[in-house]
């Protein structure tokens, strides 16, 4: 094998490239396969995504269902079976956030509440932002302990999404009627917080 006869191997996809506007004799001179007339045969043509010529598009067409709260909180969900599947088989006997990461559970960025699905015997410390009333039942009676940590947090985090969507620059974008009525919903807000 020598550089004057390297090829690629039989079979591969090693096409030629289309030559376009390259003189009659190539097959593609002229209009270039661009056809004649028209906003497409013109130079720095440029259409939207899912343009669609005029008519109506489809993603107008499509009707809308739902809304997204921008002050929801989304809690990573860890039940009671859970639990007992880590005292069984790690011999864990306090769960935090940190046994939960090292375990592939949650990350560092979940916002932690503890559900009643399952059943736990084992005697266990749990630690997390939130517990479902079944849950904290459950472990209280196999004589553990459910510790709410940083109940601050999700309040917090609800408050600062909650000004975020109805502020831009650190100026209300509502009319000031809709501006006293933001206030009393983060007073409200604060109010709520745990002490």
């Amino acid at each position: 094998m020598n550089l004057h006869n390297l090829k690629p191997a039989q079979g591969s996809a090693n096409k030629t490239k289309k030559r376009l506007g390259r003189g009659q004799g190539s097959g593609h001179g002229g209009t270039a396969s661009r056809g004649h007339k028209g906003a497409k045969s013109r130079s720095g043509y440029k259409s939207k995504v899912g343009f669609e010529g005029g008519q109506m598009p489809l993603q107008r067409r499509v009707p809308k269902v739902g809304f997204k709260n921008p002050g929801r909180i989304v809690f990573r969900g860890i039940n009671l079976d859970t639990l007992q599947q880590l005292a069984e088989q790690h011999k864990e006997t306090v769960v935090n956030k940190e046994v939960l990461i090292n375990h592939g559970l949650a990350s560092k960025n979940d916002i932690i509440k503890i559900l009643g699905r399952g059943e736990l015997s084992a005697k266990l410390e749990v630690s997390a932002e939130a517990f479902s009333k079944a849950a904290v039942e459950a472990i209280e009676k196999s004589g553990g302990k459910a510790v709410v940590v940083n109940p601050k947090a999700t309040q917090k985090l609800k408050l600062v999404k909650f000004q975020k969507h109805t502020k831009t620059n650190g100026t209300s974008n509502a009319a000031p009627k809709a501006a006293a009525k933001t206030k009393k919903k983060e007073e409200k807000v604060l109010a709520e917080k745990p002490e």
